[in-house]
């Protein structure tokens, strides 16, 4: 038996036509037409055809249609001229407000959330992926069964004698969900666990862990292609990566490091997908470095730095995790655009200032990344026998050899390194 879910998702055609709508409330930080096109790139990620683009001032939200009778009648016309099927709303819609705005404009109504959830859906390539997003599409949809589908109002009947009226399709559809979240979340806890333990290996092992943050489509994909040598999706494209992506590095001074490629963040991020993302996202928590990579280009790029600071905190990042800002995209800067953001990152520690798409500023990032990395090393003297072949490549391999001499049978080393690689060379042969 299908659930509504399933049957809503029927609903959703791609190349369908639609108008994006940008109910603007209160003070925002937001450029308004960059909102709108944000919008519209989510939805044409997933193949809708955007016919019009729509921004409406709203003073005061209406409980039953979120926008005013009058910005309804104009929209609906704007839906007839425009032949469009779809409605998508730039904002959080209750349900009685999704269904109200169904009949009123005639066409079928999505919110942020849903469209988001419509992106991770279509996207995510691995097992882990798909279950995450269907735990969080059911928890979205769970509390979206009040709308007035016929199949809703049917009842069916009992078992035996002890059956009574039946439960109707509604009930039935959300004991469904609740059963099939059930079920996911035990899988997941099951991902957890093995992650948890993938975890704890490289833990033991000397490898620092670097993740790649930022706001959807600021060019992680194509920093960490550049990085790595690596071919994973980057397009100019909404949510082009879901799952997360882990490559080895060389860096100065460290022999191998793990750079991981996550999924980016979106500002109003539905809570669903912030839990139900919680396994994937906890490679960034457990990150010994974060690489926050901006589109500084973007108008609305001081607000998306602090979008993504927010999911940061929310999944229970830190604020003591060292990070880097990587000022992307300098090659859309104008002239003078680009000579000052240069200059400002020249003075900061903190931010680099590059281009990943042309390889500007790549080589400045990896010397402040291995800075960062290796701040805590110390130097050590260790003297090995000359014939200590291997632990001469363990020497090289973890650390930085500064200096070495021969003296006799023995070979005299000077070394900056971790003080933990310090305390594994000495337990290797114990």
């Amino acid at each position: 038996m299908t659930t509504g879910f399933e049957r809503d998702r029927d609903e959703f055609a791609r190349g369908a036509r639609a108008v994006v709508v940008y109910p603007e409330h209160g003070v925002s930080s937001r450029d308004a037409a960059a909102r709108l096109d944000e919008t519209a790139g989510l939805a044409e990620a997933i193949g809708v055809v955007v016919a019009e683009k729509v921004a409406f001032r709203v003073r005061q939200a209406k409980p039953a249609t979120l926008i005013g009778s009058g910005q309804v009648e104009q929209l609906a016309a704007t839906v007839r001229m425009e032949e469009a099927g779809l409605v998508v709303f730039d904002a959080p819609l209750t349900p009685i407000q999704q269904r109200n705005l169904e009949k009123a404009l005639e066409a079928k109504v999505i919110d942020r959330t849903g469209l988001i959830l419509e992106i991770f859906g279509e996207r995510a390539a691995t097992a882990e992926g798909r279950l995450q997003v269907e735990l969080a599409h059911l928890d979205y949809q769970a509390g979206r069964l009040v709308r007035s589908w016929t199949h809703l109002e049917r009842q069916r009947g009992g078992f035996g004698f002890l059956g009574g009226p039946g439960e109707t399709q509604i009930e039935a559809d959300r004991r469904l969900i609740r059963d099939r979240m059930a079920r996911l979340r035990k899988e997941l806890d099951q991902v957890t666990r093995t992650r948890g333990l993938h975890r704890d290996r490289r833990q033991r092992a000397p490898w620092p862990v670097i993740a790649l943050v930022g706001y959807t489509n600021a060019g992680k994909s194509t920093l960490f292609n550049r990085l790595t040598g690596a071919d994973v999706m980057a397009e100019d494209l909404l949510f082009a990566t879901l799952d997360p992506t882990l490559r080895q590095i060389s860096l100065p001074g460290i022999d191998k490091a793990i750079l991981s490629d996550t999924v980016g963040f979106v500002s109003e991020l539905p809570t669903q997908l912030v839990a139900a993302f919680k396994a994937t996202l906890e490679e960034v928590i457990s990150a010994d470095l974060l690489i926050h990579v901006r589109d500084i280009a973007h108008p609305d790029s001081a607000a998306q730095k602090a979008d993504v600071e927010a999911v940061l905190t929310e999944i229970g990042v830190a604020i003591t995790t060292p990070r880097i800002e990587a000022w992307n995209k300098l090659d859309l800067l104008d002239e003078d655009d680009r000579t000052e953001r240069v200059g400002e990152a020249e003075h900061r520690p903190d931010i680099v200032a590059l281009s990943a798409m042309t390889g500007e500023g790549v080589d400045t990032l990896i010397d402040k990344v291995a800075a960062l990395l290796t701040k805590a090393h110390r130097r050590y003297r260790i003297e090995l026998a000359a014939s200590d072949g291997a632990g001469a490549a363990w020497l090289h391999q973890h650390g930085e050899v500064i200096s070495q001499e021969i003296e006799d049978d023995s070979a005299i080393y000077e070394v900056r390194m971790a003080e933990r690689d310090y305390e594994r060379f000495n337990q290797r042969n114990d």
